[in-house]
């Protein structure tokens, strides 16, 4: 019998660190640990945190997994990275950091977007340019606020680098991006795969930024192998390597075999995502989908909503409840929440673009304002958010059969089974709920294999290992669908009212 060969996978997500061991041989996590975020949240939208925070909780559950999984250190054979997208890490000549990163759901840098924008002409000028809008979200804005509003930190900046590539810096000391993560900084053109000068020279004309940015690698490319601190930290062997990571979207995607045309994977974490995989890039002259790569070699046209879990999360704060009693008091109410609708936008808005929006809920009344209306209302207005981004995406040619769900809320069968009525189609999970660990895990595998057997495809071996939960496959109700269009079309009318005042 050959012996195994065992892959970790490191999700460094907005609330926190995931970590897995997967096995070649057994097909399947054999360990897994988690350990909890901070955040640094103001009313002015500002939405950072400490990079050293994702060191500590990337050694915990690392030094956890490896323990856990009761097997030789010396087998693992490569890591995998996936993080949090957009973020800012701002780094000086010596590669510290200068001050907290700036978060996707950061915004704060709403204004840098008008601003970016304006000088280049129109949203659909910067769209020419890179394939995307300049969002609030991606990092673009973050580094034009960092000069207005820091000039003397901006002067120290030496090197700029998304969550994951600061979490590969941490692992091997290079300093490094993968075209995936790269699509969603806006000063990336995801046709060529280069930074584009245009927009750095927006941000700082000076020339400054492009001495700023890491190597550009592609997906298979190993970032390099682990420093030998880290080896002697956790005992590895230090030919370890370290495979080019993303995004937890790209990541995810592999993690529920989402790397040919035809399959769709949607999200239900603290954001919202929906995406497929293209073989070519795939352009919304609206901006209002994100045309990124993906972290595989193609490209993955992907809808970010921002609030999603962050909606059902607030409410059960607010009603002190668990998440499995949330669950119950939602399933107590009926569809449509007694004529309750939340417009979630608890975070401001990514798609549609509304980063001041503020959350609505609207249609309270005396005898529907309860816990049990509430609870279905969170989990029914986020969705009703997902769905906004599905029918950018169906607008655009991409028509799924099945979604693929992942992320907290795909746990609960009250909400599957809410996303494939309102969807009016069927959802099903991956075996795994971990998919951005797993995918990262299967990253590496296949990085490590590149280097090892020459031609090895991603899609063979997410073939091979990403397998389906059938038992949480759910159709929708025909009933329900119908019913869930009309208040679909309610949500919107009641979106287009209320954006003037935001």
């Amino acid at each position: 019998m050959p012996e195994d060969q065992l892959f970790i996978g490191v999700d460094s997500g907005t609330q926190g660190t995931k970590a897995v061991v997967f096995s070649r041989e057994q097909g399947k996590i054999i360990a897994e640990a988690y350990a909890e975020h901070q955040i640094i949240e103001t009313q002015e939208g500002r939405r950072e945190q400490e990079p050293i925070w994702w060191i500590e909780a990337s050694t915990a559950v690392i030094g956890k997994v490896l323990k856990k999984s009761n097997v030789s250190k010396q087998l693992i054979r490569a890591i995998g990275v996936s993080g949090q997208q957009h973020g800012m890490v701002a780094l000086d000549l010596e590669g510290n950091l200068i001050r907290p990163a700036k978060l996707w759901c950061d915004t704060e840098t709403s204004q840098q977007c008008i601003e970016m924008t304006q000088k280049i002409g129109s949203a659909e000028k910067v769209i020419e340019l890179i394939g995307n809008s300049i969002a609030a979200g991606f990092t673009a804005s973050k580094i034009l606020w960092l000069k207005n509003h820091e000039p003397e930190n901006y002067r120290r900046l030496a090197t700029v680098l998304l969550p994951h590539d600061y979490i590969n810096f941490w692992l091997t000391g290079e300093m490094k991006t993968e075209f995936g993560d790269a699509s969603g900084t806006a000063y990336f053109d995801v046709r060529t795969r280069t930074w584009s000068k245009a927009i750095l020279d927006v941000i700082d004309d000076s020339g400054k930024l492009q001495d700023c940015l890491p190597e550009l690698i592609p997906s298979d490319a190993p970032v390099g192998n682990i420093r030998a601190e880290i080896a002697e930290q956790f005992q590895l062997n230090p030919d370890v390597l370290v495979s080019s990571g993303g995004g937890d979207n790209m990541m995810a995607a592999i993690g529920t075999g989402n790397v040919t045309s035809g399959i769709v994977t949607a999200s239900l974490g603290t954001s919202g995502t929906i995406y497929s995989f293209s073989n070519k890039p795939i352009i919304d002259r609206n901006g209002e989908l994100a045309a990124f790569c993906s972290s595989t070699g193609g490209w993955l046209p992907l809808v970010c909503t921002m609030n999603v879990t962050v909606s059902t999360e607030l409410t059960r704060e607010l009603l002190g409840l668990s998440v499995s009693d949330l669950n119950k008091t939602a399933s107590t109410a009926e569809l449509g929440a007694g004529g309750i609708l939340l417009l979630p936008y608890f975070n401001g808005e990514r798609t549609p673009a509304l980063p001041t929006a503020k959350a609505v809920f609207f249609g309270l009344t005396s005898t529907n304002y309860n816990p049990r209306n509430l609870a279905r209302a969170s989990m029914e207005g986020a969705t009703f958010g997902l769905r906004y981004g599905l029918d950018v995406l169906k607008r655009l040619g991409i028509n799924p059969s099945e979604i693929r769900l992942v992320g907290g809320g795909a746990k609960s069968p009250l909400w599957r089974q809410i996303v494939a009525d309102v969807f009016n189609c069927p959802v099903v999970c991956p075996q795994s709920s971990e998919a951005g660990a797993v995918g990262a895990a299967l990253q590496a595998m296949w990085c490590y294999l590149r280097q090892k057997e020459g031609n090895v495809s991603i899609s063979k071996l997410t073939d091979h290992y990403i397998a389906l939960d059938e038992t949480t496959r759910t159709e929708p109700d025909a009933s329900n669908a119908s019913r869930y269009a009309d208040i679909y079309q309610h949500y919107l009318r009641l979106n287009n009212t209320v954006k003037p005042l935001f």
